[in-house]
Formats: structure tokens, C-alpha cells, sequence
């Protein structure tokens, strides 16, 4: 089976031995994103409101480049470092998505990668 990888550069490059993301039964899976601007390859700020931000911009550039939005997300999975900023996270996660809005799955974690305070994954329907 030939499984599609999905690359942009207009998403950061991944750090490690994985892909952006894959593409496989109509289904988008997007790795973690961190919140690293790609034009920069460093985090966009250190306030975790908006380190969301980025890392969902991350994830709809990969989703376009894969033909596919944000609005057509079924599934996402949050790493967060601090709870207790939850309710303006969640603000702005609610800022990139709309009813029906996709399934979700919060964690607070011990550590992130390069010191992030957020990353966020998805499963996105490349159709509608």
C-alpha cells in the first residue's frame, strides 16, 4: 500500500525520524505541531495563548497542502504544560474551528519538545 506523505514548507519541519503528516482511507494524520514559525524556525512567543495559535496555523497549511481545511477536522489531541490556562486556550483553539466542531482530547504533560507550552494533533478528512 502506498501510503502518501504530506510536507509543506509553510509548516515547520519535523524534528525528528516522522512526517508532517500521512494520508491514508481519506484521512489526514498530522503529527504533533509545535508552535515554531516556519519562516523563522523559532517559537512565535512564549505565552501559550498564543503558541495555540501557531500550531494550529501549522496544521491548516498542512491540511491545504494536502487539499484539505481545518474545517473538515474530526479529531484533535492538546499537550498542554499548565491547566491552569486552559479557559484562554481554549479560546483561541475555538478562534480556528466552528460547529460541528472536531473531537477533542486535552492533557496536561510533564515537558514538550524543544520547551514548547502546547502542541496540538489532528485527523482531518481530506473529503468532506
Amino acid at each position: 500500500m502506498d501510503i502518501p506523505v504530506i510536507a509543506t514548507s509553510n509548516a515547520p519541519a519535523a524534528i525528528g525520524p516522522y512526517a508532517q503528516a500521512r494520508a491514508v482511507n481519506g484521512l489526514l494524520f498530522v503529527s504533533g505541531q509545535l508552535p515554531i514559525d516556519p519562516a523563522t524556525g523559532k517559537f512565535n512567543s512564549d505565552d501559550p495563548v498564543e503558541q495555540m495559535r501557531q500550531c494550529l496555523k501549522n496544521i491548516a497549511s498542512i491540511a491545504e497542502a494536502a487539499g484539505t481545511s481545518l474545517s473538515n477536522c474530526v479529531k484533535t489531541t492538546v499537550l498542554v504544560m499548565d491547566l491552569k490556562r486552559f479557559a484562554d486556550i481554549n479560546a483561541a483553539y475555538g478562534e480556528a474551528f466552528s460547529a460541528p466542531y472536531p473531537a477533542r482530547a486535552t492533557f496536561q504533560v510533564a515537558g514538550l519538545p524543544l520547551g514548547a507550552q502546547v502542541e496540538v494533533e489532528a485527523v482531518i478528512a481530506l473529503k468532506a
